[in-house]
Formats: structure tokens, sequence, C-alpha cells
């Protein structure tokens, strides 16, 4: 296991944004074919795309800066504005990145006066591919976003190639529920991590894939609007429930901890758990209400001028 893609001299490109971008492009690839079967603006599409990876990446970077500023607090001034926009370093949020890419058809979706949901159910697929492709860059990284201590049949013991990236983890935590130092022996002169932890990076990729199929047949649905919120409530369900459960993240509420190796490696309540369940209830209503409404099939387009280009919607 190796981060690195490719290196060419001190130039490093990482498997983590290699994969994510593979996600985001078959996932536009995708999003492009529908918008146009469906008669939808396929040239202010596109525009939409770009500018949602731009923002998604800035959103995603800021999120997970503000929820993990102690990783930032101690560096001096000027070279932690530097360390905060070193997209290089790794560290971003997908919760972010999806509040970015929204935001951003908000804007598109006004400003054009189109209908939000047609266009915001032709990105789930590529959100779905692109947790994939970040979930297994983390597993290239070697212990990134790894799962708690555990003695349960499921816990996996990170191999020899990834011990290059275990010493993070055996420095120690003033959290009690985030220290591992004490499951670290010196191997060759270095420190790795040899305890059976949760493969929540592997969890996350099963995620992932799980949402790509769903998305197949939700985008099936008539009712614009009906992907969107499955796949919010889907995420945020087998995330904070599946996910976040078994990985090594702060707890907001230190509510129940069972960490070790007589221990089954459960952690509540994390941020994302917290943040996850006024999330999944205001998916429950929206859903039900889009359910109480008529089938609405797509528009015809128009050849019709627009900013944009290409075809527009007539209504």
């Amino acid at each position: 296991m190796n981060p690195v893609f490719l290196q060419i001299g001190t130039f490093t490109i990482a498997w983590y944004g290699v994969l994510i971008t593979l996600g985001i492009v078959a996932g536009a690839w995708l999003g492009t074919r529908m918008a146009r079967q469906r008669g939808l603006n396929v040239n202010l599409f596109s525009d939409m795309i770009l500018w949602m990876i731009i923002w998604g990446l800035v959103g995603a970077r800021l999120v997970f800066v503000l929820t993990s500023w102690g990783q930032f607090s101690g560096t001096p001034f000027p070279r932690v504005l530097f360390d905060i926009i070193n997209l290089r370093a790794g560290g971003i949020s997908i919760h972010g990145g999806l509040i970015g890419g929204i935001l951003v058809l908000i804007y598109y979706t006004r400003r054009y006066k189109l209908n939000f949901y047609h266009y915001a159910d032709l990105c789930v697929p590529g959100v779905a591919l692109a947790i994939i492709g970040g979930r297994i860059g983390n597993i290239m990284n070697g212990t990134d976003t790894v799962g708690r201590v555990t003695n349960w049949a499921v816990g996996f013991r990170w191999p020899d190639s990834a011990r290059a990236f275990h010493n993070g983890m055996c420095v120690p935590n003033p959290n009690p529920n985030m220290d591992l130092s004490q499951y670290c022996q010196n191997i060759g002169g270095q420190l790795v991590m040899t305890a059976p932890v949760h493969f929540a990076q592997l969890y996350g990729v099963i995620i992932g894939v799980i949402l790509s199929v769903a998305s197949y047949y939700w985008l099936r649905s008539y009712k614009p609007g009906w992907a969107f919120w499955q796949f919010w409530l889907w995420y945020s369900i087998l995330r904070a429930g599946w996910e976040e459960t078994f990985r090594l993240n702060p707890l907001t509420f230190n509510s129940y901890l069972s960490q070790g190796l007589d221990k089954a490696g459960i952690g509540l309540f994390t941020d994302t758990q917290v943040i996850s369940i006024p999330l999944i209830i205001v998916c429950i209503v929206m859903l039900v209400r889009l359910r109480k409404q008529p089938d609405s099939p797509f528009p015809i387009a128009t050849q019709t001028d627009s900013p944009a280009g290409g075809q527009t919607q007539t209504r």
C-alpha cells in the first residue's frame, strides 16, 4: 500500500486524488448522458459540473479544517495558511464537498430558472462513485481514516506494506478515545500499530457500491428530487450507523466507547453521527412529501436562446 500514484522528482500525485477524479469523471459522463436523454440543458449541466467540482473541493477542505482545527492551531502564521490550502497533504470532508456542490446547483438553477431537482438527481451517481474512489484512496494511504481496535472476527491487521504510514497512529493522543499508542510495537526500528482494527475504509467502499447500485433504481422515478433525497437519507444512515460507529473519530458526546483487544471497537457519538440525525429526519420528511406528489415526466426541450448555449427547458 502506497499513497503515491506517480512521482516525478519532488512532485507527487496521490492515489486518493486520482481515484476520486476517476469517480467524478465517470459520474459526469453518466449525468450528462441522462441529461441529454431527459431533454435537459446539457451545456449548462456541463458548466455546473465544472463549478461543482471546484467549489466542492473548497467546501470539502473548509469543513475539514474547521472540524480538525487542532491539526492547524499550533502552526505559526503565515505557514498555517499554506497548510490550510495544501490539499496534497490530505484532509477533506465529504459532507463539505456535497454542500459546496449543492450551493453551486442552487445558484445555477435560480439564475436560469430551472428545476433544481432535475439536475441534482443527475449528480447522485457521480457522488457515489467518488465515495468509492475516495475510500479506496484511503486504503492506499495506509491507515488513513482507520477503524477502532476490536476483538471481532472482522478485525484487520494492516500489512507490512503499510508500516511506513503507521507512525502518526503511534503518537500518544491526549484524547483517550483516540489514543492507539498502547497498541504499537517497535519492529525493525519503526513504531507499528499491530492491533486488529475495523476496516473502516472498506466499509466506506461498500457503502459507495450500495449507493451506486441504488441510484440506478432511484433515477427511474418520475418524481424530481427522489434520487437526491434518497441518496442523502441512505448515505447518512449508512455512514453514521455503520462506518462512523467503528471509525476512530473524536466523540462529540461520549455516550458509549468500547475499544480494545477484548472489546467490540464501537464509539458513540461522533460529529458525523450527531449531524446525521437531523439530516435523516429532513430526508424522510422530504421523501414523504415527494411521494404524495403526482409523477412529473421530464420536459421536452426546445431550441431557444440560452446563456450556456444549446437546448434549454420550456418550463
